[in-house]
């Protein structure tokens, strides 16, 4: 089961599915951990009440169905499915217009969702969904990309309140995809995901929403500098080592 995560992490996002099925196969006994610990790549289903778009995945999905954020329905049509309680809903229902503004501020567009749920400690988990397509032939506005995908998935586990106080972990996975294919770079790409983790006790007098919202926006700034640093920085670096730049080239000795 060890390995079988270590592979997991260290793969194409694109060849998770693939990956996961296999491992599923192989160790059955093992499902409920690799669906519960195991990222996908997310996918998108339109909302047919509201003709509004939303993220599926493991935390709004009950056997083969799914719940909409904004209808509160399942698609396709479910019996007996587990629904948030009126205050949770109303509470999810606030977010999701929240995140749709942050979304539209930090991605330029996308597609977001916002789903939660009572746990077994008095207290609530949220998970705070983002897909945005910047491939040529999607959402992307300047067209260098013939397939590009970033996927974020936040999970917020929010305690009991305690004096005034909330213990909030955060759970955030960053997966990305990103090729090109055009007669100056030729076919290249660069895939991958990075997960973190952040534990907090703040004051509840603000509110969850803004003390989970702060977490997210400090919790992409480091995934975004971190992706920055480990795969873009490593790639120039590979790529300047392996083809210097004709101005470093011209100034060899000998050249």
């Amino acid at each position: 089961m060890e390995g079988a995560m270590g592979l997991l992490r260290r793969i194409d996002p694109k060849q998770t599915d693939t990956a996961l099925s296999a491992l599923l196969s192989l160790l059955p006994h093992h499902s409920s951990d690799l669906l519960s610990q195991v990222d996908q790549p997310l996918q998108v289903l339109r909302d047919a009440d509201t003709g509004k778009e939303f993220i599926l995945c493991e935390y709004n999905r009950d056997a083969d169905s799914y719940r909409s954020p904004w209808s509160n329905k399942y698609h396709p049509p479910l019996d007996d499915a587990p629904f948030p309680s009126s205050e949770l809903r109303k509470l999810e229902v606030e977010a999701n217009e929240i995140f749709a503004i942050y979304r539209d501020q930090y991605y330029e567009g996308g597609i977001s969702s916002v789903y939660m749920w009572e746990d077994d400690n008095e207290g609530f988990v949220a998970c705070f969904l983002i897909k945005k397509d910047g491939s040529k032939t999607g959402q992307g506005k300047r067209g260098y990309l013939q397939e590009g995908a970033w996927d974020a998935i936040h999970v917020i586990q929010v305690g009991p309140e305690e004096e005034g106080t909330t213990r909030y972990c955060l759970t955030s996975t960053v997966m990305l995809s990103l090729t090109t294919n055009n007669e100056s770079s030729g076919t290249f790409n660069l895939s991958g995901s990075i997960r973190r983790q952040m534990n907090m006790y703040l004051s509840v007098a603000d509110g969850h929403l803004c003390n989970m919202g702060k977490m997210i926006e400090e919790m992409e700034g480091k995934l975004r500098n971190s992706l920055d640093q480990v795969y873009f920085g490593k790639t120039k670096e590979m790529v300047c080592t392996l083809r210097p730049p004709s101005e470093v080239v011209m100034k060899l000795p000998g050249s």
